[in-house]
């Protein structure tokens, strides 16, 4: 099969791999349909997250057809489409038990960390993922669900990650009735996140970035005010003018470990190394809540140690919520709302990009080009 193979940093390329096989009962084989590059891909292909090897396949956001399952399998069989969260899960742990799936305990030899995640590095389990023309899906009974017969293939594959992680980053951010709301980066998970926003009830949602095309996006599919942090040599000072001094009610940092706004600590980070992200989002983020207000973190963070303020926030008396989305818990509601017609998925896809063209397709990702917010992988057809 055809594969996109990690050669070091900013170099990937598609390659031949033997078609995954069968390892356990309860695996199963998918044929990619469609994939994507997320955001946090972009920590890998920068050479940010620790234990990523050579040879490894990216992609943790990825739906298909079912090729072959094992023996143990009842819930899917040959043929069936379906989507497949970025989680690989148990099901039955103390925290699968709890709907914390993206903390299983069974699925990875570093999982007092992280839980296992498809195409992470081996940090998230060494799984490869499905920017291929096939994958191994283990727990093929719990992980992957049927794609509803209305939904499109664009539609389901933003449903293995950045529709349900946006969403859930409000979730965090126990928003209520009237509420500002501050989300800093406007990447698809940001857009996803300010949009859901409204649906918790905020009173107003203020997106920040840099990107004048990211921010146009934010105006027009989240319908939130946007801000360009640029333009202000006093990030900080400029919302809390925006909010009546106060701050934020709640502030969701949907950047993670690649945060610009800060040359050192850019520098002690992307290239040094030194910390599992800049925290500059982060930090930002402290700084603009309100006294006794909710910081959401779902952008991605290595696990190394990072330069964060966290004596601030026990002063301000802050709550600090995150997590790796657990997807799964969230579709039941979200196929709600996308059939309601409260989202549609498909109107942050700026490009399709042939699986061959992958390495194009990191590096137009990568340095912003062509006005680039989620691009989708299609391998060839059989």
């Amino acid at each position: 099969m055809r594969a996109m193979v990690y050669r070091g940093p900013y170099r990937v390329r598609v390659e031949e791999k033997a078609v995954p096989a069968i390892e356990h009962p309860d695996d199963a084989i998918v044929r990619v349909t469609r994939a994507a590059i997320c955001g946090s891909d972009l920590h890998l292909y920068h050479g940010m997250m620790p234990d990523t090897r050579v040879g490894m396949t990216f992609g943790h956001e990825f739906i298909g057809e079912v090729y072959e399952v094992g023996p143990s399998v009842q819930n899917v069989r040959p043929g069936d489409r379906v989507m497949v969260p970025f989680n690989v899960f148990c099901g039955t742990c103390y925290y699968c038990a709890r709907g914390l799936y993206s903390n299983c305990h069974n699925v990875n030899p570093n999982a007092t960390a992280v839980g296992g995640i498809y195409g992470y590095s081996h940090t998230c389990g060494g799984y490869d993922g499905g920017q291929a023309e096939y994958v191994r899906v283990p727990f093929a009974d719990v992980g992957p669900g049927l794609i509803p017969d209305w939904m499109d293939d664009d539609t389901a594959v933003l449903c293995t990650d950045a529709l349900p992680t946006g969403y859930f980053g409000a979730q965090l951010g126990d928003i209520v009735e009237g509420d500002v709301v501050v989300v800093y980066g406007a990447g698809p998970v940001g857009l996803f996140a300010a949009r859901s926003a409204w649906l918790m009830g905020a009173g107003r949602v203020i997106v920040v970035d840099h990107l004048d095309y990211r921010l146009a996006k934010a105006r027009e599919f989240a319908h939130a005010e946007t801000v360009m942090f640029t333009e202000h040599a006093d990030l900080v000072r400029h919302l809390k003018h925006l909010t009546e001094g106060l701050g934020a009610d709640v502030v969701i940092d949907a950047v993670g470990a690649e945060a610009d706004g800060s040359v050192l600590q850019q520098v002690t980070a992307a290239k040094l190394k030194l910390q599992g992200g800049s925290p500059v989002a982060l930090n930002w983020a402290i700084d603009t809540v309100r006294k006794g207000g909710t910081v959401s973190v779902i952008g991605a963070y290595g696990p190394l140690f990072s330069a964060v303020k966290f004596g601030d926030a026990m002063n301000k008396g802050l709550t600090l919520r995150m997590n790796q989305c657990p997807v799964k818990r969230q579709w039941p509601r979200l196929f709600e709302h996308i059939r309601n017609g409260y989202f549609k998925p498909s109107d942050v896809i700026t490009h399709h990009v042939p699986l061959e063209h992958i390495a194009e397709g990191y590096h137009m990702f990568s340095a912003k080009l062509d006005n680039c917010i989620k691009p989708i992988v299609v391998p060839s057809e059989p």
